[in-house]
């Protein structure tokens, strides 16, 4: 009964609803992103066609000093509004036994035409550039779709490199993802399970998956989680029964059918051309707060104008129906995985992560869990230096266990 009460309680508390609305929203009118550094690179650059002419696919590849030497290929997927740039440290771990590649999904980094602008105006010569409008690549992203052809893009350019060594034996491929770029990863593998693409990936690093939604900490999240899972759940039982009983089905179903196309149409509305300007919230402080857990991170992230700040509610809708349809699928995925999460993670909640273990560890015996037991940082690739240690000496242990089976 709780969703019908949450839906009394916003049409009877609509002062406090409204309250939160400016409070999440309000910030927008005043944004900046003014670009004054290149764009990191740290890896021999390549572009892969693209649907869109002026948005090229950004890819950069790290390879070890003796080919031939190279144990596998390794794919690096990056989050939500943020790029493949800030990961060259990472990159560089792996480069002595692996062909490390990254690509700049969609909207994201030099894939964004705003941030490639922002980027070539400084290699230029010139002190800044204003890419406050960086975010609007959002606007054509109603789903993850086209960050999965960016994906697919990129496994076949890699197959095609991983199979070009001297030894004659094509490499395996294994994919590191983070947050967002989890959720594109393990969709698509969903998607192209009968394509021989999807017997070269070996294995999947899931770094704090977005298997799951939001839990806002704090006071803001007694005002913000009601409307969260409110959401969440209208739009998981819209025109889906689920095993519950009867009644409640249809009480659940009579529930979405009311409110799913209400919600969507106002999240349509501001996200239109001059209400989008209003209504795109920047990111909220707190979210920075859980990102990591080390404070010089933390600076090197604020000073990061490449990653984007701003999200269109389009956008971020159309994250929160991804996480559903995967849930609804996930126990089909069968390839090995390493799953790493910070237990107390509010961006990406554990349940999700419990949830998707729960219906997918039974399926491959090299399918491996490490939670961060106490740890509440979603960026557990940027961790301080000893954990961040002890977690990459973890991947390269599954790695090479992967490659010997």
């Amino acid at each position: 009964m709780w969703p019908i009460c949450i839906f009394i309680w916003l049409q009877t508390n609509w002062r406090i609803w409204a309250a939160t609305f400016l409070l999440l929203f309000s910030s927008g009118c005043t944004y900046q992103q003014m670009v004054r550094e290149k764009y990191p690179v740290w890896g021999k650059q390549t572009d892969l066609h693209a649907e869109r002419k002026n948005s090229p696919l950004h890819m950069q590849i790290l390879e070890p000093k003796q080919l031939d030497s190279a144990q596998a290929c390794l794919l690096i997927i990056h989050g939500m509004n943020e790029h493949i740039g800030r990961y060259g440290s990472i990159a560089r771990e792996f480069a002595d036994e692996y062909i490390v590649a990254g690509i700049d999904l969609a909207g994201h980094g030099l894939s964004n035409p705003v941030l490639r602008s922002a980027h070539q105006s400084i290699a230029s010569g010139k002190n800044t550039y204003d890419a406050r409008d960086a975010y609007l690549e959002q606007v054509s992203l109603r789903n993850l779709q086209p960050m999965r052809k960016n994906l697919a893009q990129a496994l076949q350019f890699l197959s095609n490199k991983c199979d070009e060594t001297s030894t004659g034996k094509p490499l395996p491929i294994f994919i590191l993802s983070h947050s967002l770029g989890s959720l594109v990863t393990a969709s698509y593998m969903l998607q192209i399970k009968n394509e021989p693409v999807y017997a070269r990936v070996k294995g999947i690093i899931f770094m704090g998956p977005a298997f799951s939604v939001t839990n806002v900490p704090g006071w803001r999240g007694w005002l913000q989680n009601p409307l969260v899972r409110f959401s969440f759940h209208t739009h998981q039982h819209f025109l889906t029964p689920h095993n519950e009983p009867l009644p409640i089905m249809l009480l659940n179903q009579l529930l979405a059918l009311i409110t799913v196309p209400l919600q969507d149409g106002i999240i349509e509305l501001l996200s239109l051309p001059g209400a989008r300007n209003l209504f795109s919230p920047t990111t909220p402080a707190w979210v920075e707060d859980y990102l990591q857990d080390w404070e010089e991170e933390k600076i090197r992230h604020r000073a990061d104008n490449y990653i984007i700040r701003r999200s269109i509610l389009r956008y971020v809708l159309g994250v929160e129906k991804e996480i559903i349809q995967f849930r609804q699928q996930m126990e089909q995925f069968e390839t090995p995985y390493l799953l790493i999460y910070s237990e107390n993670d509010p961006i990406t909640p554990a349940w999700g992560n419990i949830d998707f273990a729960a219906a997918t560890h039974h399926h491959h015996k090299d399918s491996a869990i490490l939670p961060l037991r106490d740890k509440s940082h979603h960026e557990q690739l940027f961790s301080e230096p000893v954990l961040r240690g002890k977690i990459l000496k973890t991947i390269r242990h599954w790695l090479r266990q992967r490659i010997q089976s």
